[in-house]
This record gives C-alpha cells, sequence and structure tokens, in this order.
C-alpha cells in the first residue's frame, strides 16, 4: 500500500495525541512514556508516522525525531505546516508563501531530516490565493525538501484545483464512523489514485455501547469497538491510511492488530447503513 511512491502499512500512527493536554499546546508531562509509545509502533511494524509544527508549537516534531531518529529507511514521517498559534485557544491557517516555506525549514531541522516524506498544507488560508499557497509547496519539492504534498480539510474543488497545480499525493481530513461529512473526497481521492488519511478515524460515539452496531459487529469478530471501527475504515476505500493516535502502547497494539480484522460483506453493509 503506498502513498504516492512511498510504501506503507495500512495503519499509521498520529502523534497529536501525545501533546500535553487537550489544547495541544505543550509536550507531554510523560516523555519517557511518550517516547516509547513512538518506538513501539515502529517495532509493530508501523511505518507512516504524522504530526505537525502546530502540535505543541513544534515539541510534537522534535518528540518523534528523539523517539526514532536515526529513523529506519522504510518509516514515512509526515508533517503539516500552514497553521499559526499566537494562543492556546487559537488556530488560525497561515498559509503566505513565505510562512510556508519558513516553517518547513524548521520542521526539517526539528525531525532532523533532509527531506520531509509527506507535506501538508495543515489548512487552506482563506486570504491567500491557494495557487500561492500550492506554487509554496511545488518549490518546496522542486528544491527537494519535501518529497509529497499533501492537504488537510479541504473540499473536492480544492484538491481538484491543487492538483492543476501540483501533483497531490494524501488528502487527511476528518472522517470516521460517525462523521463522514467527506464522503465525496474520500470517493474522489481513491478514484484518482490519492491517499485519503482520515484523523480521528475511531469516533464511534453511541454507537459503540452495548447493543449499538459497532458493538454488535465487534462482538461477532472478537474485537474490540475501536478495532471494527478501523476494520470499516479499511473496507471503505483501498485509498484508506488511518492514523489512530493513542497515549498507550496497549491501544496502540490493539489499534495496529486492526488491520487482521476482515468485516464480511453484511458486517460492513450493516455499519456502512447505520443511522449516525
Amino acid at each position: 500500500m503506498k502513498i504516492g511512491d512511498l510504501e506503507v502499512g495500512s495503519i499509521g500512527y498520529g502523534a497529536m495525541r501525545l501533546a500535553a493536554d487537550g489544547t495541544i499546546w505543550a509536550a507531554p508531562a510523560d516523555r519517557q512514556g511518550a517516547l516509547a509509545v513512538l518506538r513501539r509502533a515502529v517495532e509493530l511494524g508501523v511505518r507512516h508516522i504524522d504530526t505537525a509544527d502546530a502540535y505543541a508549537l513544534g515539541a510534537n516534531e522534535e518528540l518523534v525525531a528523539e523517539a526514532l531518529h536515526p529513523y529506519a529507511d522504510d518509516v514515512v514521517i509526515a508533517t503539516k505546516g500552514g497553521v499559526a498559534r499566537p494562543s492556546v485557544e487559537e488556530w488560525i491557517p497561515l498559509g503566505r508563501p513565505e510562512y510556508l516555506r519558513q516553517q518547513a525549514e524548521l520542521s526539517l531541522r526539528r525531525l532532523r531530516r533532509d527531506v520531509i516524506d509527506l507535506y501538508y498544507l495543515h489548512r487552506v488560508d482563506p486570504q491567500v490565493p491557494l495557487a500561492d499557497q500550492i506554487g509554496a509547496l511545488a518549490q518546496l519539492r522542486e528544491e527537494g525538501k519535501i518529497r509529497h504534498i499533501g492537504l488537510s480539510e479541504v473540499t473536492v474543488d480544492q484538491l481538484e484545483e491543487a492538483c492543476g497545480i501540483a501533483p497531490v499525493a494524501a488528502v487527511q481530513n476528518l472522517y470516521n464512523l460517525a462523521d463522514r461529512t467527506h464522503e465525496k473526497v474520500v470517493d474522489h481521492a481513491g478514484e484518482h489514485g490519492i491517499a485519503f488519511v482520515p484523523f480521528f478515524p475511531i469516533a464511534v460515539g453511541d454507537h459503540a455501547k452495548a447493543g449499538g452496531p459497532v458493538a454488535t459487529v465487534a462482538a461477532e469478530l472478537g474485537a474490540t469497538p475501536a478495532q471494527t471501527a478501523l476494520a470499516w475504515l479499511l473496507r471503505r476505500s483501498p485509498a484508506m491510511f488511518p492514523i489512530p493516535g493513542t497515549t498507550s502502547v496497549a491501544h496502540l497494539e490493539e489499534n495496529v492488530a486492526a488491520a487482521g480484522l476482515t468485516l464480511t460483506d453484511e458486517q460492513f453493509a450493516r455499519l456502512d447503513q447505520a443511522s449516525f
């Protein structure tokens, strides 16, 4: 399974949860525990690690480097730029080309990389022409500082516009069993050979409770609701590359094991048609 020309497994790891609290503002209090999770992910065969410069003001990228550098040749590191954090509560799209280029350089330093495998525009800045934002990433790609371009939280129209400027390897949007707002983007990505990377992939809400559709199918599989939700995503599209995050090694192992689950056609249809 590939993102662009990069071979990755079906389930990656999203490092955002390793920030210290729900604001994603500071480095984790239990640094050794966070490092252990990242290292265990690679031991389990995870080859797709996702972070961003906005997570803990760059400290999340530094944590990834501390845990995994020197990187195995087959480990793919994805990060994002284009969101400013002027305060603990604010996430502000900032897509000026000079800012994106600066942030990519800072990410390279923090990650201790010569090239970033996959670099996302974290959010489209409505104040800057999309062509200018993608153009900055295309320049970074031409300079050999990033290998592939990604976009996050975009519509089909924005994705098509971007692809007219430079190749796009991946889209990272909110998507899970309970929130399927981006169905059209999932389908468009699959049809055009673009990886779809859902963030918050395990949100299932009340449907994971006893008697709910996720819990029922999970019991049939001898799996957990979280594993079942991930199995549904993997069955939903061959372009799907979920990146569940966790601060727990046990939950990490559970999530990675979901790649081995197989839903029957009937089980998939039951989940797919559930009212969320």
